[in-house]
C-alpha cells in the first residue's frame, strides 16, 4: 500500500484537445466513483476534500494507500464561471488597447483610425474651399458698406469717427446731409461704379423713406431756464418714390415734413433697398450671388448736444439669383463640388456610426463588469472605473460629425444658391474642423511623450475650474466698480463688456501704458481712485492670482511626472485585469483572428471525466 501513491501518479495523464483529463486508479473490490475536476493542476487540493459522492465514504478522509475520491462542487458550474471570467478579462483586455495593439493582437484593421485620417483631410480641405469662397462673400460685403458711405453719407472722410460714421454741427449742415442722401439715390446708376439696381422695401414699393421721430409738442426758452415738453414720441414718415424725385426737386424739399424743429426732434432715419450682383466669384468658377442692400442712414438729436451723430447701417443678405444664363464650365465644377461635399457627408456617417456601435458594444461590456464584480466580490464597482468605459473622445467625434453633415448640407444647399444663410453654416463647419483636429490628441495619447500633456489636462481640469470660479468672484467685483466708477471718464470702462474686455487685457499685459495715460483729469478723487483701481487689479491677478493658476498646473505635471516613474495607483478594474499572471504571445498569422491574453482558453470535449477504479 505504501506504492500506491506511485501508482496514482503514474496514472495520471493528460490528453490534448480536452478541457479536463483522465485519473485511473484500481485499489481493491471498491466502487468506481466519476467525477469531473477542472484543468488546473491542484490534485493535492482535491485530494484532502471529503468524499461526497458516495454516501458510504460521505463525510471520510482518506490516507495514502486509500481510496482517492473527490469532488468539488458543481463542476459544470465551476467550469462555466471560470470560463465566463476568462472571456470578459479578454474582452477588457482587447478594449483598452490601442488599434496597433488590436492589430498585433487579432489582425482587426483599425477602421475607425483610417477614416479618422481620411475624415481630418477632407473635413478640412472642405473648410478650406468654403473659407476662401466665404471670404469673398464678406469681402464684397465690407467693399459695399464703404462704398455706401461715401455715396450717401455727405463730406466722409473715410474713417469712422467711433462707433458713428461723421456727425454735423449746424442746421444748415443737417439740411444738407439728408437732401444729398436722397439725391445720390436718385442718382444712383449714373454715379455708382457697381452693379446696383433698385430694390422694393418692406411695402414692397421702390423708392426711399424718410421718417421722423420728435417730441409731440413742447417750447423751450434756454435763457429763461423754461421747458415745456411732451415726453410722448411720435414718428412721422414720407415715401419719395423715383417719380416723384424726378420731378423738380424743389418741390419735395420745400414740403412742411422737412421743416424740422430741432428742440424736439430726437432722429431721422432714411431707409432704401438697393439689389446687387457679386460678379468677383466667376473667376473662382462658381455661380454669383444676388444680393439685396437694407441700408439705414440714422441722424441722433437724441442727447440734444449741438452734435448729431450720423449712422450708416447696410444689413446684405443673399437671394437666389432669378435669372442666370452664363456660359462655360462653372456649372460642371458646382457639380463636382456637390460631388465631394456628398462624398464628405458619407464618411462622417460611417465614422458616426463605427463610433456609436462601439459606445454601445463598451456600455455592454460596463455592463457584464458590473454585474460579475458584483456577483464575484460583493460589492459595486467605483465611479471612476465605471467612467473609464464611456470614451469621451467617441463622443466628441459624433458630435463633430453630426455638425459636418448639418454643415455639408447647408453648404450644398448655398453652393446650389437655395439657401444664403452663411453665419450658420460656418459655425458648422469651423467648430466641427476643430473638434476632429482636437481628436487628433487622442492617438498622440497612446505614446507615453505626448501623453503627458492630455493626462495633465485631466488631473487638474478639476482644480482649475473650482480656482477660476474664486477668481471670477474677484473679477466681476472689478468689472461692476470700474465700469461704475471710471465709465464716465474711460473710453474703456463705458459699458461692462469693455470693462471686461479690458481687464482680461491688463491681466495679459496688453495696453497697460494707455490704459493709465487716458483717464481724464476732471476729478482728483476718481483719478486718484483709478490708480488705486488698476494698481490693485494688476498687483492682485498678476502677481498672484495668475501665479497661483500656473501652479496648480505644474502640480498636476509634476504628479503624473511621478506616476509614470513609480506607477499609477490602482483602481479595481486594473487590479481585476492584472489577476491573470499568464498571457498568451500574439499569434503572428495573417489568418488568425483571435488572440489569448489572460490564461489558456480551454476547448471543449466530450473527454471530461476523471475515473478512479
Amino acid at each position: 500500500m505504501a506504492e500506491e501513491p506511485d501508482r496514482f501518479s503514474q496514472a495520471r495523464r493528460s490528453e490534448k484537445g480536452s478541457g479536463v483529463f483522465r485519473l485511473t486508479t484500481r485499489l481493491a473490490p471498491l466502487v468506481t466513483v466519476v467525477v469531473k475536476v477542472a484543468i488546473f493542476n491542484k490534485m493535492d487540493e482535491c485530494v484532502e476534500r471529503q468524499v461526497v459522492d458516495d454516501p458510504k465514504y460521505k463525510g471520510k478522509k482518506f490516507t495514502d494507500g486509500q481510496v482517492f475520491v473527490c469532488e468539488i462542487g458543481n463542476p459544470g458550474a465551476h467550469l462555466d464561471s471560470e470560463m465566463k471570467e476568462e472571456r470578459l478579462k479578454e474582452d477588457l483586455k482587447f478594449y483598452f488597447m490601442n488599434p496597433c495593439e488590436k492589430y498585433r493582437a487579432r489582425h482587426q484593421i483599425p477602421w475607425k483610425l483610417g477614416l479618422q485620417i481620411l475624415k481630418i483631410l477632407m473635413v478640412t480641405t472642405q473648410l478650406v474651399r468654403f473659407g476662401l469662397s466665404n471670404q469673398l462673400v464678406v469681402a464684397f460685403k465690407a467693399d459695399t458698406t464703404v462704398a455706401f458711405k461715401h455715396l450717401f453719407l455727405r463730406g466722409y472722410s473715410g474713417t469712422d469717427e467711433d462707433d458713428y460714421s461723421c456727425s454735423v454741427y449746424t442746421q444748415a449742415d443737417t439740411y444738407e446731409s439728408i437732401f444729398f442722401a436722397i439725391n445720390q439715390y436718385c442718382h444712383l446708376k449714373n454715379i455708382s461704379l457697381g452693379t446696383l439696381g433698385y430694390g422694393v422695401n418692406e411695402d414692397n414699393k421702390t423708392g426711399i423713406k424718410v421718417c421722423k421721430q420728435h417730441h409731440k409738442r413742447g417750447t423751450m426758452l434756454p435763457s429763461n431756464e423754461t421747458l415745456n415738453i411732451d415726453s410722448d414720441v411720435e414718428t412721422d414718415c414720407i415715401h419719395l418714390d423715383l417719380q416723384s424725385l424726378s420731378r423738380n426737386p424743389e418741390d419735395w424739399k420745400n414740403a412742411s415734413f422737412f421743416r424740422l424743429e430741432f428742440y424736439r426732434l430726437l432722429q431721422v432715419e432714411i431707409s432704401f433697398h438697393l439689389k446687387g450682383i457679386d460678379l468677383q466669384t466667376i473667376r473662382t468658377r462658381e455661380l454669383p450671388d444676388c444680393y439685396i442692400f437694407q441700408n439705414r442712414i440714422i441722424y441722433d438729436n437724441k442727447a440734444h448736444s449741438g452734435k448729431i451723430r450720423i449712422y450708416f447701417e447696410s444689413d446684405a443678405n443673399i437671394e437666389e439669383c432669378k435669372v442666370l444664363n452664363i456660359s462655360g464650365s462653372i456649372q460642371k465644377n458646382t457639380q463636382y463640388v456637390l460631388v465631394f461635399d456628398a462624398f464628405v457627408i458619407v464618411i462622417c456617417l460611417a465614422s458616426l456610426i463605427l463610433c456609436t456601435r462601439s459606445i454601445v458594444l463598451a456600455l455592454r461590456l460596463r455592463k457584464r463588469f458590473l454585474n460579475f464584480f458584483l456577483e464575484k466580490y460583493k460589492r459595486r464597482v467605483c465611479d471612476a472605473d465605471q467612467w473609464e468605459f464611456v470614451n469621451g473622445w467617441y463622443v466628441l467625434v459624433i458630435i463633430s460629425d453630426l455638425m459636418t453633415v448639418i454643415g455639408s448640407i447647408l453648404k450644398m444647399e448655398i453652393k446650389a444658391k437655395n439657401l444664403t444663410n452663411y453665419d450658420l453654416c460656418s459655425i458648422l463647419l469651423g467648430t466641427s474642423t476643430l473638434f476632429v483636429w482636437v481628436g487628433v490628441i487622442r492617438y498622440l495619447g497612446y505614446f507615453q511623450t505626448y501623453n503627458v500633456l492630455i493626462l495633465t489636462m485631466q488631473a487638474s481640469l478639476p482644480k482649475v475650474l473650482r480656482f477660476c470660479a474664486c477668481a471670477g468672484m474677484i473679477y466681476l467685483g472689478y468689472t461692476f466698480c470700474g465700469w461704475i466708477v471710471l465709465g464716465p471718464y474711460h473710453d474703456k470702462f463705458e459699458d461692462l463688456g469693455t470693462v471686461a474686455e479690458c481687464l482680461f487685457s491688463l491681466v495679459n499685459g496688453d495696453d497697460m501704458f494707455a490704459t493709465f495715460a487716458q483717464f481724464q483729469q476732471k476729478s482728483v478723487l476718481v483719478w486718484l481712485f483709478s490708480r488705486l483701481y488698476l494698481y490693485s487689479f494688476i498687483s492682485l491677478f498678476i502677481y498672484m492670482i495668475l501665479s497661483l493658476f500656473i501652479a496648480l498646473i505644474t502640480d498636476s505635471y509634476d504628479t503624473i511626472k511621478k506616476y509614470q516613474q513609480n506607477g499609477f495607483p490602482e483602481t479595481d478594474l486594473q487590479k481585476f485585469l492584472k489577476e491573470c499572471s499568464h498571457k498568451e504571445e500574439y499569434q503572428q498569422e495573417p489568418t488568425a483572428l483571435l488572440s489569448h491574453f489572460c490564461c489558456l482558453r480551454r476547448k471543449g470535449s466530450d473527454d471530461h471525466l476523471i475515473l478512479f477504479d
